[in-house]
């Protein structure tokens, strides 16, 4: 869906399904809120910026599809705001103010609606990611150590095992880091900006699709958000996990994961962030999902647990798969960093994205590598 903005240009709105996005305007209200403007969208959810008329504050609302299940998320979102802790990595994770259900406008569906603080999302510099991998990495360790949450999960609990450690996992993922706000006026000049130029619309015959409009922001200190794939699970557990590209390779060949995956999740994270790119690719040349293509090297012997695993290696860690290996490696990808930094760099994602789960750092160590407190104490 296209239409010509204000200069000219060509802008893309968002394609949504009719039947499953509740019509949110600005300049309504909903729940003691004034919704200001449209911030963003995915898959199933889109975010406003709304007024808190009870407190005189800005907020985000974030609204589900019809179809989107949103239990889990709430449910953790509780079991969080129960613990106790004087843990620093507590500070680290956004807490949800509010939740409420609202109907359709065509009264069929039910959408779930949740309030948390305003944290706009945005790419950073190498500072601000060891601001954000040093905040990650205590988040994780807190949910790892207290709350016993594992990033990312989707295995359920067996409810004939009393006795399981009860996990939650959570999706560990570039679009669930959030920057907090450091001049709260910058959201006033947002609201006058759309009261004096709304934004680009498009109407249709029961509903007007907005624009997302970004913020121009400063930034604060970085917190772990979004609990939506939030799964009950024990410490070992099987089953898919995780976006497609941040797999760790255990999850890939079908073997028992544990916390480790999220460890590998963060190195993954780390280098999107800072290399504005992905470090494996999960499809082939037909942009076909393949676990070749994500998986093609050499593996350690002791890595192949799995009877899936024999599929892409044979008994002796060599490469069997249809998937070329590729003729490059981490350092060569490595654009930004130069010398002893780079080499430091590297080294610090290598102690994260080992082969063998039980090889990898675990958050609390990964917290004081030199990479990443490397200016902390000047």
């Amino acid at each position: 869906l296209k239409q010509a903005c204000r200069g000219g240009s060509s802008i893309l709105l968002e394609k949504l399904k009719r039947s499953q996005f509740q019509a949110t305007n600005p300049r309504t209200s909903i729940q003691c809120t004034s919704v200001v403007g449209k911030l963003g969208y995915g898959s199933s959810a889109t975010v406003w910026l709304c007024r808190d008329l009870l407190d005189n504050r800005y907020i985000a609302l974030k609204v589900y599809t019809a179809s989107k299940t949103v239990t889990r998320e709430i449910e953790i979102y509780d079991h969080l705001g129960t613990i106790k802790s004087s843990y620093a990595g507590q500070s680290c994770l956004r807490l949800l103010l509010e939740f409420f259900q609202a109907q359709s406008l065509d009264g069929h569906g039910i959408h779930t609606c949740l309030l948390t603080p305003l944290l706009p999302d945005r790419v950073m510099s190498s500072v601000m990611v060891r601001t954000t991998i040093r905040n990650i990495l205590a988040a994780l360790d807190f949910h790892h150590t207290e709350a016993k949450v594992i990033h990312t999960g989707m295995s359920p609990l067996d409810p004939t095992k009393s006795s399981q450690l009860i996990t939650k996992n959570i999706d560990l993922q570039p679009n669930n880091i959030l920057l907090g706000i450091k001049d709260d006026s910058i959201l006033s000049q947002f609201e006058q900006a759309e009261f004096e130029a709304p934004i680009p619309r498009k109407i249709l015959d029961n509903r007007t699709i907005y624009l997302s409009q970004p913020l121009h922001i400063s930034y604060r200190t970085p917190v772990l958000c979004d609990l939506g794939e939030a799964r009950l699970g024990t410490d070992q557990q099987r089953g898919d996990t995780m976006p497609d590209i941040y797999r760790a390779p255990e999850v890939i060949v079908d073997m028992s994961w544990d916390s480790k995956v999220y460890i590998w999740n963060v190195g993954m994270l780390i280098w999107d962030l800072f290399e504005h790119r992905h470090l494996f690719r999960a499809r082939n040349a037909a942009r076909e999902l393949d676990d070749g293509y994500h998986l093609a090297e050499m593996a350690p012997v002791e890595f192949l647990r799995s009877e899936r695993s024999l599929l892409f290696w044979d008994e002796s860690g060599n490469w069997k798969g249809a998937a070329q290996i590729p003729d490059y490696n981490i350092h060569s990808l490595e654009e930004r960093l130069e010398g002893d930094e780079e080499d430091d760099f590297l080294r610090f994602l290598r102690r994260m994205l080992c082969w063998l789960p039980e090889e990898r750092a675990s958050a609390k160590d990964l917290l004081f590598d030199p990479w990443l407190v490397h200016g902390l104490f000047k």
